[in-house]
């Protein structure tokens, strides 16, 4: 296929969930040997659409053609034999973390019976051919579950490239991945593009588009509503049609800081860390940027009472801080959002009400008794609060879109008092809207609290903070106030620590 014509074609792609029209007739072509960057709010029908592409869905109407012939796959399966693969948000999709790297890698041969007799020698063989063609340099007889977040994507991305695919479609692939990674990832595409393979990329990251987009469509109610491939690319335009409305600047004023919550001296987070000091404010919303591996899910785990420091000392107002684990942090008034939502947060089969009120039962409890009207109404008012769309407090959390999800955690940690709050990447996978409307919540309700937001882009942090600390080597090496500040020092700082960090491997 030459490069620039359609792979694949949509036309008057529909498809609906009981009432709820997610896809409203979809026209859109993906071209041969291009990266077309797909934008939408959450909730716009962008995973609806994916899903219908790699045959967890079939659609209600319309018609899907690829190389110019009818493509209806009836399972993801017969998606992949067809050429298309996806690579989805959620890394534990693309892996299955009770098995080893090799027989991930060869999943899809394995599943198909044609690797049966495979023997195990030459099953890591292989395994090690497809890792090494995408520059994974991973052990192929470690367990999966034993990997990094950032390892597991790439196992995941590794199996999805050995199809040598006609059609590549990537979800949010880089919100795990350290710089270096992301890095290879791009090289990576950049070669699929030149192949001639057809790239549908969903992200919000400037940093991603601007390096690899070709084109960028906007989404909205389950429809197309903006095409955007002349040069230089218009993104403000492309976020224009995606909301709907002109994006508002987000205006930080720093306010006066209130007494002491968190006093942080000499912690060292991990054997060789330089030992950092820090302390959170009432009425301070602290943000700390850096690369994944900085040490940041580190600092966070080690605030919540989930691993010990090597040394120092933390206090809580004015009193020693050292749980022992999370309910212990909790009891203290330490709340932690973790990230990764659907691994350590969401509990599939609850409703948002439950997943809301889960870590404070019994602060919505009678006696021995459960008062659901209690709970119902805490979870009606973070709805409210939080803008989660939604048809109700009642709705199974697997119904909401992914953005709506990570309000219902941001809010489940927001629903009762803190003396400290820990949001940990509590932007992820959450698109330019509900980055705000989170950001607008946390800020609102910072007076009665110290907060820290470990955030994965300097975008982030500089629309929700008053400070901003830059993580290195699990330390800290960067205190900037959000005032006229310098964004090239703090990239210079972050810059700077990878390349040394490179430098002494």
């Amino acid at each position: 296929m030459n490069v620039g014509e359609p792979a694949i074609q949509l036309s008057d792609v529909r498809k609906a969930f009981g009432q709820n029209q997610v896809l409203r007739g979809i026209d859109l072509d993906i071209p041969a040997g291009q990266v077309t960057v797909l934008m939408g709010a959450n909730g716009a029908g962008k995973s609806t659409l994916v899903k219908v592409l790699c045959g967890v869905h079939s659609a209600d109407g319309g018609e899907v053609r690829l190389d110019g012939a009818p493509f209806a796959p009836a399972t993801p399966s017969e998606a992949l034999r067809a050429g298309v693969v996806t690579v989805h948000q959620n890394i534990n999709d693309g892996v299955v973390p009770d098995l080893d790297v090799a027989s991930n890698l060869l999943l899809d041969t394995l599943a198909s019976g044609s690797g049966t007799f495979l023997k195990r020698r030459e099953m890591r063989a292989r395994a090690r051919e497809i890792a090494a063609a995408v520059g994974l340099e991973i052990d192929v007889t470690r367990p999966v579950a034993d990997l990094t977040l950032a390892d597991r994507q790439l196992v995941s991305i590794a199996r999805a490239m050995a199809h040598a695919p006609k059609m590549l479609i990537l979800d949010e692939p880089t919100s795990s991945l350290s710089a270096v990674e992301a890095d290879r990832l791009f090289d990576l595409i950049e070669m699929l593009r030149e192949r001639g393979v057809a790239i549908l990329y969903i992200s919000h990251r400037m940093s991603d588009i601007r390096r690899l987009a070709d084109r960028i469509l906007s989404m909205r109610d389950g429809r197309i509503v903006g095409a955007f491939d002349e040069k230089p690319l218009d993104y403000s335009g492309a976020v224009r049609a995606m909301l709907g409305h002109e994006m508002t600047e987000v205006d930080i004023r720093v306010p006066e800081r209130g007494r002491p919550v968190m006093e942080i001296k000499d912690l060292v987070l991990r054997e060789g860390a330089a030992p950092f000091s820090i302390t959170a404010h009432e009425n301070e919303v602290i943000a700390v940027a850096g690369l994944v591996g900085s040490g940041k899910s580190t600092f966070a785990s080690v605030l919540f009472g989930l691993q010990p420091p090597v040394a120092g000392t933390m206090r809580l107002d004015g009193g020693p801080h050292l749980p022992a684990n999370a309910r212990e942090a909790i009891r203290a008034g330490v709340f932690m959002c973790p990230r990764d939502r659907l691994v350590n947060a969401v509990v599939t089969d609850f409703d948002i009400t439950e997943n809301i009120t889960l870590p404070f039962t019994r602060r919505h409890s009678r006696g021995s008794f459960l008062s659901f009207r209690s709970e119902r109404a805490t979870a009606r008012k973070m709805i409210a609060d939080m803008g989660v769309i939604c048809q109700g407090a009642d709705d199974g959390i697997l119904t909401l879109s992914g953005g709506n999800q990570q309000k219902v955690m941001v809010a489940r940690w927001m629903a009762e008092a803190s003396r400290l709050l820990i949001l940990d990447e509590p932007f992820q996978g959450v698109d330019i809207q509900a980055r705000r409307d989170i950001g607008r919540k946390i800020r609102e309700t910072a007076p009665s609290r110290g907060t820290i937001v470990f955030v994965a882009e300097l975008d982030e942090a500089l629309e929700v903070a008053d400070r901003i600390l830059v993580m290195s080597e699990h330390s800290v090496v960067g205190d900037h106030r959000n005032e006229n500040i310098d964004v090239s020092a703090i990239m210079a700082e972050v810059v700077d620590a990878a390349t040394a960090r490179a430098a002494g491997q």
